[in-house]
């Protein structure tokens, strides 16, 4: 990334950008679609909101529900090892479009992971947002480079934070738009996931679904933390996790854009006592106790919303907010153990129901060992309980 985007190798994010002269020109020059993502809100956010009750649970089952993000620059020799020790099935690859020449190297770390079904999310810079023909040509480059190994892109990401480099949902847009014209010439075999809206600002996923761009997303993916809040269970403007699911879900039931399908591609908890590799401030951060048990119930409230088709967990190797602190070796935190227990009940599970009271949640579930019951509050760490099948 060319500055004023400089990538932050510490949390694997853009850093702020400092220069508030641009920041404010560059909105100016945006206020047209800004103009535009204000008014489609406003039609179609209390239309879907109407819809909540009304949208019907998808038949989601755990066998392709879990995924987890890794990383080239993190332990490449031994991320498959782990992820087979983890038994996860779906992995995500972010490949940044400013490093191109290393494409070689990426293509070679995705073939790694053997038996394994590769999702790639494809970084954006500004330069590639304002040059659509060398967008298309890198764009070409990695579809060939990794064709028989992977057909699954997100397009694009966290489309509505300027550090990322869009300034609005009109250049994200048009820079999905060049990915959707090479699906339609050339690549018709691809799924590709789009809109990719950071946190519970649904404003901004509304206008990547509604509106007249002659695009459509096979998926639409979505980085919805709640990592701000606390809890999974902790509500924003009355919404709690699932509460922000059905939402959305919602509004893709209004969109002529997509199918019904959602995708987390990101979410997790920066960890205390990691700075500068925490992606946040220390405020946000949790122990490592709490990150293990929060992380738990996201997957199971997820699970229990039955619109979710799979969430990547934000990610395997990370010192500031993954399963495994890298800094001194490998490091498994307590988290790590926690996935592979919570996968190994649900990787072969099938919703039955879900309920709740201020106190206790309960997720039941069909599984060939018998009827899975998973009961938690919000100060416990899930209990597993088996009824023996009849």
């Amino acid at each position: 990334m060319k500055a004023p985007f400089a990538w932050d190798h510490y949390s694997d994010q853009p850093a702020i950008i400092k220069n508030k002269a641009l920041k404010r020109a560059m909105r100016r020059s945006a206020l047209p679609s800004l103009i535009k993502t204000f008014l489609i809100a406003l039609i179609t956010l209390p239309i879907a909101l109407l819809l909540i009750p009304f949208v019907r649970r998808r038949h989601i089952s755990g066998e392709h529900f879990f995924g987890m993000g890794v990383n080239l620059d993190k332990e490449p020799n031994t991320t498959p090892y782990l992820l087979d020790e983890l038994g996860v099935k779906k992995v995500l690859i972010r490949i940044p479009l400013w490093e191109m020449d290393r494409l070689h190297e990426y293509v070679a770390f995705i073939r790694s992971f053997s038996g394994k079904h590769i999702t790639v999310a494809l970084l954006q810079d500004r330069e590639h947002i304002t040059s659509p023909d060398m967008c298309r040509d890198h764009f070409i480059q990695i579809f060939k480079a990794l064709d028989g190994v992977c057909d699954t892109y997100v397009i694009g990401s966290t489309i509505n934070r300027a550090k990322w480099g869009f300034f609005s949902v009109n250049e994200y847009l048009s820079f999905y738009s060049v990915a959707y014209d090479l699906k339609l010439q050339r690549f018709p075999h691809l799924k590709l996931i789009g809109s990719n809206v950071i946190d519970f600002e649904h404003h901004f996923s509304a206008h990547t679904l509604c509106n007249l761009a002659k695009i459509k997303f096979d998926a639409v993916g979505s980085l919805l933390y709640v990592d701000r809040r606390g809890a999974p269970e902790n509500t924003q403007m009355g919404f709690d996790l699932i509460g922000k699911i059905k939402f959305l879900a919602a509004l893709l039931r209004l969109s002529p854009k997509t199918s019904n399908e959602l995708i987390i591609t990101e979410t997790n908890w920066p960890i205390k006592n990691t700075a500068p590799y925490a992606p946040t401030s220390e405020t946000e951060c949790v122990n490592e106790e709490d990150y293990s048990d929060f992380m738990v119930r996201y997957h199971l409230l997820a699970f229990a919303s039955q619109q979710v088709s799979c969430v990547f967990w934000h990610q395997l190797i990370a010192p500031g907010y993954g399963l495994i602190d890298n800094r001194k070796g490998i490091r498994k935190r307590p988290s790590f153990d926690a996935y592979k227990t919570m996968l190994s009940h649900l990787n072969d599970a099938e919703f039955i129901r879900y309920r709740h009271n201020k106190e206790t949640h309960s997720l039941v579930c069909s599984t060939p060992r018998g009827e899975l019951n998973i009961t938690w509050n919000l100060t416990s760490t899930p209990l597993y309980t088996y009824k023996a099948l009849s």
